[in-house]
């Protein structure tokens, strides 16, 4: 069987850990901040633990 490739899109967004947690960034962070408040947009900051079905299909789409 052949190898699997790595899909491209998702190796740039999504992040494993050590321990084999998914990492990703929040959505609505980009642009359009000006109307948003400093307290929604630390909020936003930082990267946010993928659960579920999608933690799977993520490492899935990464090999790992």
């Amino acid at each position: 069987m052949p190898k699997l490739k790595t899909h491209s899109g998702t190796k740039d967004r999504i992040r494993v850990t050590k321990n084999g947690k998914v990492l990703r960034r929040h959505s609505m962070s980009n642009h359009f901040l000006q109307k948003k408040s400093g307290a929604r947009k630390r909020g936003l900051a930082g990267l946010e633990p993928v659960q579920g079905k999608a933690k799977k299909t993520l490492k899935q789409m990464l090999g790992a």
